[in-house]
């Protein structure tokens, strides 16, 4: 029985979103067709995607075979990409978003999101795809293109039907705010990283009086970046393995993972977990089937300590400082 998944109304397109999906960043290429047929088959709708993750011809091929074997329609499945940094000219937006809607072999994406608000040097797809953060020649040069410039060009991919709806990753408060000012069509989603060392319960506030919901990536804190050798990453103890977090889970006979996913998705913050293991797919599916007392809430939210893990000031050279 695949298990019933909660959905938030996006604004300002009607559109319901729901609220756990599953996430491509580090799926590899050669698994990753089977790995979304595989997450279709177990009753996933919602899938997060990015140019930079490499991967987006891969997921497309196992979404398109879903759909030919009658698993779902395309109507039945969110399908979110990103808009890397290299691309934030107007005249380089809708270029790449109909590659990336070509690699997925689809007509249209259900969300798109600017990625970060940081515009880099263009890089040519014929010389590098995806371009990551340097040039060829391995330096991060960044260029001054406003970010009203390319929300602009993001509201025509609406106009046009390449998307339903557009949205943000990655951005603060004062920036969103500054967005608002100047957007024709409203962002419809905020995609940030949350998880118990980073509440960003402020941000989320933000967020809630402005009707722009809110998704956690990374929300298992540490664990995805350990395997990147993250120094902040290897200081910070196991979220699934916390003394609080494990009590929590067996007062419920539930997974730490699902108490971890259903202190976001109770209070509204859509979640993005992946996992190549059935039992796990299935579980992470079904963090919406109990509830937490106010006093778990609390316990969890508690163990904030302001704690980033994906910060470019961190890993780039020279750093780029976006949430200083």
């Amino acid at each position: 029985m695949v298990a019933h998944v909660p959905t938030v109304k996006l604004a300002p397109s009607g559109q319901e979103m729901p609220l756990v999906g599953f996430g491509l960043w580090k799926v590899n290429n050669d698994t990753c067709a089977d790995t979304v047929y595989n997450a279709i088959k177990h009753g996933y709708r919602l899938f997060d995607g990015a140019c930079d993750y490499g991967n987006e011809k891969e997921a497309g091929e196992g979404i398109r075979r879903a759909i030919k074997d009658g698993l779902v329609k395309r109507e039945e499945i969110f399908l979110t990409s990103k808009l890397w940094n290299t691309f934030h000219a107007k005249e380089h937006v809708k270029t790449l978003c109909k590659k990336q809607l070509a690699d997925y072999g689809l007509d249209y994406f259900d969300l798109f999101l600017i990625h970060f608000p940081i515009s880099l040097q263009y890089v040519d797809p014929a010389t590098a795809y995806p371009p990551g953060w340097s040039t060829p020649e391995g330096k991060t040069i960044t260029v001054d293109v406003p970010i009203a410039e390319t929300w602009k060009a993001m509201e025509e991919l609406v106009k046009e039907g390449l998307v339903k709806n557009i949205g943000i990753s990655n951005f603060q408060g004062s920036l969103i705010l500054d967005l608002l000012r100047v957007a024709e069509i409203k962002p419809a989603v905020l995609q940030i990283e949350h998880h118990p060392y980073l509440t960003q319960e402020a941000l989320v506030q933000l967020c809630k009086q402005h009707e722009i919901a809110v998704t956690a990536y990374s929300s298992f804190g540490p664990m995805s970046y350990m395997e990147l050798d993250f120094e902040s990453a290897q200081k910070c103890p196991p979220l699934l393995e916390h003394d609080i977090v494990k009590k929590i889970a067996s007062a419920h006979s539930k997974t730490p993972a699902q108490v971890l996913l259903r202190w976001a998705t109770q209070r509204g913050v859509a979640v993005i977990p992946k996992s190549n293991n059935p039992e796990r797919l299935e579980q992470n599916l079904d963090c919406c089937s109990f509830e937490l007392t106010e006093e778990e809430v609390r316990q969890i939210s508690g163990l904030n300590q302001g704690v980033r893990f994906n910060n470019p000031a961190d890993y780039l050279n020279p750093p780029i400082a976006i949430f200083a």
